[in-house]
Order: C-alpha cells, then structure tokens, then sequence
C-alpha cells in the first residue's frame, strides 16, 4: 500500500494478492466414483452458510465444545499454549522494519499488546541488541477506546516527507477493512483527513491532496468477485461522492486499482485491471489518456526508472524471437511504447531452476533465484547499455534467501532474510552499489534465539515420482539417526497453488510443538506452487489439478517406501488450497494417513465461487456453472465426495467466523456432513475473528496451533 515501496523496488503486478491405523478405503490409485450420491442442486446444510445465523453460531459453538473437551482438557495442553504463547509473545522475535522518513517502523505484537503497537526507532538505535521505541499507534487503546477488534492491515505514506499515511485497519482480521489518514509526526488520525468505509479496496496516495480510490460505491460497483470494478481521483476536503472516475472495468472481471510512481524524474500513475488472478492490463494514465501496455495479459510488469520489466508466464513470441515462460525481461519504456522491441533477458530458467522473486534498489536488481528450491541472491546492474551480474558473497548454502530495499528510491542498501528449517532465522544488511573488490558479505544485524532444541535434527531432501513420472522434490526434518522402521510420526504438509512456492523457513511453533517432542517433518514442492516456474504452476490448472493431489501422493508413499513412516504415523496438514489438497487426500486415499489437519479450507468445489472472493479463482479451479468444468471439478470437490460406510482417518477442520476470503461454510458443511454420515473422530474450531489466518491475536494463534498439535500427538503419537 506504501506508494514508495511499490514504485521504487520493481513492483509487480501479480493479483495475488495476495492450510486411523489400519482403516480401509480406496486401493491405492483408485478414485471415488464422482457421480454415486452426489446432489449438486440441494444442499441441506445450507444454512451453514449463513455466516452469523442463529442456528449456525449455536451449531459453531456445539462443535466448539467438542473440540475443547477432545483437545484442551488434556494435562499437557496448558503447557504446550503456554509454550507456543511466550514463543509469539516474545521479546526476541526479529522485529522487521521498513524505513519511513529516515526512521525505521515496525507493527510489533506480545503479551502486554496483544493487537499490536506501530512503533519506530533510529536506523541507529535498530542496530542496538535492545533498541529503545517510541509507540506510534497503540491498537489495544485504539480498539478499546472505539468498542472495536482492530485488526492492522498495512500503512502506505506519502513519499517524500512521509509525514501522511493511509492506515488500513480491518475489524476482526477480514480483509475488508476501513483506511484512514494518520499523521506520523503528531502520531493522531487527521481530522478531516482521508478516510474510507469498511471495503475490499483501498487507497493509494497521488500527491497531498489527491489519492486513488477503488472500493464499494454501491450498486454495481463491485467485480463478481467482490472487489472494486471502478477507480477514481479522490480531493481532499471533497465528498467521495465527488471523486472524479479513473476507470471502469467489466463485472466478470477480478478488480480493478490505481497507483502513482513518485520516483523523481520517472514518475508514472498506472491503472491496473485485474481480468482473471492471472491476466491484467495495464494502463499509464498520462493526462486524461490511458495508454494501454502492449504485453502478454499473463505477463506481470513493473517498472524501475526509464525501464520496463516483464516477467513471463507463459512463452512469447515477439520481435523475431520467442521468449521462455518464467523468463524475465527489461526494455526501455519509452522505446517499447513507440513500437520498438529490443528486449533484454534479464533471467531465463532451466529444467530445474526459476526466478523466486526480484526487487529493485536505487540502481539495481536483486534477483531471488531458485535451483533445485535452494536460494541463491544475484545483483544486475545495467551500465553502459549492458547488464552485469554479481552473486551476493557470503550467504548460507541451503538457506531460502529473500532481498528488500531499505530506501528503494535514494538507496542500495538491502535487507536479506535468511532462513531454514533449523537454523534460527537472520536479518542481514549490505549495500548492492559497485565497489572495489565486488559485493561485500552482508552484516548481521538481528538473529532469532534458538526457540527449540534442534541438537540431533539433520535436513535433508529427496525425490519422488509421480503418476506421470515427474519427479516431485522434497524437504525432510528429522533425527539425524533416525531409524528407518516405518515408527516415526511424521508430519507431511503440502499446498500447491497460485504459484506459492514451499521453501524452507525455520518455524518456531512447529519445532517446539512437533520436532523437539521426536517428529518429523517433510514439506512437499508439488506441482500448483512455483518451484520451478511457471510451468510447474500451470501443470496442475482446472482439468490437471490431480496431478498436484499425484504429486503429493507420492511423496506420502515415498515416505513409506523408505520405512521412515507408515499410514499409521503419517499426518499432512495443509490450509486455504492446501485445505482443498489435504480434503482431497481424505476422499481419496484414507488408507493412506493416519491423521488430517485441515484449515481454512475450500471444499465445495461445486458453490466456491458464489461464496465471498471465490469467483476470484475460476482461473485457478475452473468455472463449476460451465457443465464442461463441473465435469473435472467434481472429480475433486470433497464435499460431494465424502461418502457414508467409508473409515476416514481421523480430522481436525479450523477455520474462522471472520474469514472474508474462504467462506467458513466449506468447513462447516464438510464437518456437518460427515458427521450425518456416522464418521468417527471429526473435530471442528472455529475462532469468531481472525480473518484467513484464523486468529487475531497471540493469545488466539497459540490456543489454536495448541490444539492443532495436540491433535496430530494424540492420533500419530500413540
């Protein structure tokens, strides 16, 4: 939402926005059969639905009640919260900043703020082991003083004084939200300021006086999915109602948004229309005309200085030559505007390598590349017409490695995360300018304590082969001795969509709740995420979403294969999509899992697309309306698969009252139906805020992952 950040590090356009033993089923291989007992008109748990209906809530709280009994009251749960909660709730916790104003801002949240303080500090006082803060905005006080949840969504402020900010506030974790001008200097709300209703949306500054705004402005005025189909020019001290329009575009589209790129001596204002989560256009408003970008709809552009970058999603033919899908590309704005098409391949994959992701300091790039899902940081610097290319010196080997600008419009410093699944996470700093002698090693500038005992555990990765043959890589966290017995409780997550990729990242709850207790972890790249590129995504699109379901099969049996687990002991987990891949895994192969954490899922694959941001992901899953899709989509709709007389391991289902993305009606009539099915060892929570994430507060995250785990022991660790 920050103006500056997303004009000055090669901000990209990308709309993503953007979790029993021994019980019989399916031989392995085999598929339900979609169309026995399948209703796809009626639906009696309907009511379900209705997110604050009587009858729901009163049915939300029964299940509620179960699950406590099952999970809470247990002699070991109040110590695994109390753990999880300090982990949260910790001092030592890397407090990321961004730089605002020449200060350095961080949203920071613990036991004595449980909603959260914006604060700030001196780029010197941050390099101090204990920085002393100074509170910018309390949410606990704002909350209790409003009779509200506040929830913080993100701040954007005015380049360049960085005095005004748009602060974006959401009630009980919802990603619709309410924006309101803030003044970091008397640290108060504007009076008269810029201020916005509760909407998907937002707004984004042009210069003092004017912002875009792109939110509900009644009837009509919102995308099929739910988001803003119009943007305008909004004046200062002038009703919204007088907003002059921008743009409008088409009902079936995704969204549409505005941004200005304050960069001095290159700024542009762009208008973005969002068609599918996959294809945009993408306009320069120049005056009263919008010059439409002649580019790939699937291409993601951006921009840095006079130049133009797209990275492509699929291959394009152009000027003479074809370009890769996954490549990147730069050209001269102006030029490429006037018709030419002298392209420059910035990044090109291979079979087994892809570009993770790219941000832009004052005169560089700074490229995350992934070979094999391992990082590697490369810096291009274009000089004399050509681009140069230097790898960041002095960074961990199997480390996943991110690289962000501190000031992406006056500076070359960069932060750099750096993370895996044992090594406790850093904050690193260095400068990507040219000097004698090359790059120099970063520094490190914070360091997460070790939040378990890791002594004993090894990394390693293995392959398996899918259906089709594609090998299908992996991570495994485990005893460096472990002993290959088939004993092990294992614990396999998985998500494989919307071009997300599963790197490795230390997580602090789950070496805590799972590793240190004996567990073991693995973490699939199946096909749907972006491991290897575009391609590896599109694999698994609509019709070829099994492959992705394939893909993590065979990593289930490949642990099995090596006795490292057995169905008995082997428990995946996965939310949002990942809930779909793990809702699949229960209809599909029962036999092979011994327990499920399913959270925040999409489910009834027949109706997604009427509930809240569904329509936003037809692309992603296929339109169920369209008899030619329902065909395929059917084949994996949980909810309609789900049949009586079948032993489903056991299920843990979580989601949240204030999911205004995934519906909780997934959940919620998923579990009410196997439950009318006579199936044992379903449990259901559900928190009443939280937004997709399930859970507002500390207090709430550490009661639920508490549960979570104490669900997986309970069921694999016997």
């Amino acid at each position: 939402m920050r103006g500056r950040t997303l004009a000055g590090s090669g901000w990209v356009l990308a709309l993503t926005l953007a979790l029993a033993p021994g019980c019989s089923g399916p031989a392995a291989g085999a598929r339900p059969d979609p169309g026995a007992e399948v209703d796809v008109d009626t639906d009696p748990f309907l009511w379900l639905e209705q997110v604050e209906g009587p009858q729901a809530l009163a049915w939300v709280a029964e299940r509620n009640a179960e699950s406590r009994r099952a999970l809470a009251e247990g002699a070991d749960f109040p110590r695994l919260q109390a753990r999880l909660l300090a982990i949260l709730d910790s001092d030592a916790r890397i407090p990321y900043v961004e730089e605002l104003g020449g200060r350095y801002y961080n949203f920071w949240k613990d036991a004595r703020h449980e909603r959260g303080i914006w604060r700030r500090t001196t780029p010197e006082e941050y390099a101090k082991p204990e920085p002393a803060w100074e509170t910018v905005l309390d949410l606990d006080a704002l909350s209790k003083a409003e009779g509200e949840q506040w929830v913080w969504h993100g701040a954007g402020c005015l380049w360049p004084e960085e005095r005004y900010c748009l602060v974006a506030l959401s009630r009980g974790g919802k990603d619709a939200d309410v924006t309101r001008e803030f003044d970091l200097q008397e640290k108060r709300f504007v009076e008269g300021g810029f201020s916005l209703p509760e909407a998907k949306g937002g707004l984004s500054w042009i210069d003092h006086e004017r912002v875009y705004v792109s939110t509900d402005f009644g009837p009509g005025s919102l995308t099929e999915s739910g988001y803003p189909r119009i943007v305008k020019e909004w004046r200062r001290g002038t009703p919204l109602a007088e907003a002059r329009g921008v743009y409008e575009g088409q009902p079936q589209d995704m969204s549409v948004s505005a941004l200005h790129d304050p960069t001095p001596g290159f700024e542009r204002d762009l208008v973005v229309r969002g068609i599918t989560f996959y294809t945009d256009e993408v306009f320069l408003r120049r005056g009263t005309e919008l010059i439409r970008l002649d580019k790939p709809a699937d291409a993601n552009a951006s921009f840095h200085r006079e130049m133009l970058l797209l990275e492509l999603r699929s291959d394009w033919s152009v000027g003479g030559r074809t370009y890769r899908a996954g490549s990147l590309l730069a050209a001269e704005l102006e030029g490429f505007l006037g018709g030419g098409r002298q392209l420059e391949v910035l990044f090109e994959p291979t079979a087994r390598s892809s570009l993770g992701g790219f941000s832009a300091t004052r005169s560089a790039l700074v490229l995350q590349v992934l070979d094999n899902v391992r990082s590697r940081l490369e810096v291009l610097r274009r000089e004399g017409g050509a681009w140069t290319r230097t790898i960041i010196p002095g960074l961990p080997e199997y480390a996943s490695l991110m690289a962000w600008p501190i000031d992406p419009i006056e500076s070359d410093e960069v932060f750099i995360s750096s993370t895996d699944f044992l090594t406790p996470s850093q904050l690193l700093r260095t400068s990507v300018a040219p000097a004698a002698g090359g790059l120099r090693a970063p520094e490190v500038l914070k360091a997460l304590p070790a939040f378990f005992d890791a002594q004993g555990l090894a990394i390693a990765q293995h392959q398996a082969t899918s259906r089709d043959g594609t090998r299908v890589p992996y991570f495994l966290v485990s005893r460096a001795d472990l002993r290959a017995d088939g004993a092990n409780p294992t614990l396999l997550y998985g998500y494989g969509g919307f071009e997300v990729p599963m790197l490795p990242g230390y997580s602090a709850l789950n070496g805590a709740a799972w590793l240190e207790r004996g567990g073991t972890y693995a973490l699939a790249n199946i096909r749907g995420g972006s491991e290897f590129g575009p391609r590896w995504h599109q694999a698994a699109l609509r019709e070829n979403r099994q492959r992705a379901y394939d893909d993590f099969i065979a990593v289930a049996e490949d642990l099995i294969a090596r006795k490292i687990t057995s169905p008995a002991r082997l428990g995946i987990e996965g939310g949002s999509n990942g809930g779909l891949l793990v809702g699949n895994m229960l209809v599909q192969r029962p036999d092979l899992f011994g327990a499920i954490v399913c959270a925040v899922p999409l489910l009834d694959m027949r109706r997604y697309d009427k509930l809240l941001a569904g329509a936003s992901w037809v692309a992603e899953y296929g339109d169920p309306d369209k008899p030619e899709d329902w065909a395929f989509l059917q084949k994996y709709s949980p909810y309609q698969l789900v049949r009586p007389g079948t032993e489903y391991p056991p299920t843990f289902f979580f989601t949240s009252t204030r999911d205004d993305r995934v519906h909780p009606g997934h959940a919620r009539k998923m579990v009410a139906r196997m439950l009318a099915q006579g199936h044992p060892g379903v449990l259901y929570f559900e928190n009443t805020e939280g937004g997709h994430a399930a859970a507002a507060t500390n207090q709430q995250s550490a009661f639920m992952w508490a549960q979570a785990y104490t669900f997986l022991w309970q069921t694999l660790g016997r």
